[in-house]
């Protein structure tokens, strides 16, 4: 059983890493190389990088911004935004991602995570899902493209399943209504996910303290939790995190400690 992760997000816009609530009223909290290096030296896992403005400007994403983020990095970047093709995901993959993370094109043509799980293997293929609850529904989510601004006529859950038949190696599950709230997961989305799919699951949108990442992970049946605000804004650290993490017995990786 593989250990459960904690990934570090950076939404990219113009090339500086940004923070909103609701996938609106963004600002800007740093340049993506800093952030990167900083969250790995604290022990992140892996770090997500999502050019978020990409799908809905009609480009590709910024390749040298990717490049120059990869090359601070040992741990794994998934990078996502702007991808529409199979050259597409050679491209980033060049430039030093070690996944690729696709959401609106495959929404068009669901086939390109097949014919990307067949070129690159299906563990460099992730399919971010980004899901909002349906109105006066307690158990339905529709899954949203183009940086969660456009609603798609897909259940989210069933989207995920598709997505996971067609190759795609893992899904980042990110909630709409809890993103930048700080109030936690939205539970009965990812364990809806997770209880469907036979991938990894990563869970996305609300944390706000260590308990909420341990309830991702434990309810959620979430495989790797991800988070951006709260290491942002400096409210904690990764290695603080997983401290706490592992004091609820959670078999979390911990950072090497350096000598001083």
């Amino acid at each position: 059983m593989l250990r459960p992760r904690v990934i570090v997000c950076l939404d990219v816009d113009e090339g500086r890493v940004v923070k909103g609530t609701g996938f609106r009223n963004l600002r800007d909290v740093g340049d993506p190389v800093e952030l990167a290096r900083r969250y790995e030296e604290e022990g992140a896992d892996e770090v997500v990088f999502l050019d978020i403005s990409a799908s809905h400007e009609g480009r590709g994403t910024l390749l040298d911004t990717v490049r120059r983020t990869a090359e601070v990095l040992f741990i794994p970047l998934t990078v996502g935004g702007g991808v529409r093709t199979v050259a597409d995901m050679g491209e980033l993959l060049r430039a030093g991602a070690d996944k690729i993370s696709v959401n609106s094109a495959a929404v068009g043509r669901p086939e390109l995570l097949t014919e990307g799980a067949e070129r690159f293997g299906s563990q460099c293929i992730v399919a971010s899902i980004d899901a909002a609850r349906n109105e006066g529904a307690e158990a339905a989510w529709t899954h949203y493209t183009h940086g969660g601004r456009k609603p798609t006529s897909l259940d989210a859950v069933a989207w995920a399943e598709e997505c996971s038949d067609r190759g795609a190696g893992e899904i980042l599950l990110t909630s709409i209504d809890q993103d930048g709230a700080r109030t936690g997961y939205d539970l009965a989305l990812t364990r809806a996910v997770a209880e469907r799919v036979s991938v990894p699951v990563i869970a996305s949108g609300g944390a706000g303290s260590f308990e909420h990442l341990r309830d991702g992970l434990t309810i959620g049946m979430a495989d790797a939790v991800l988070l951006a605000g709260i290491l942002h804004d400096g409210l904690t650290t990764v290695g603080e995190i997983k401290d706490a993490l592992a004091g609820w017995d959670l078999p979390i990786r911990q950072p090497a400690r350096r000598s001083a």
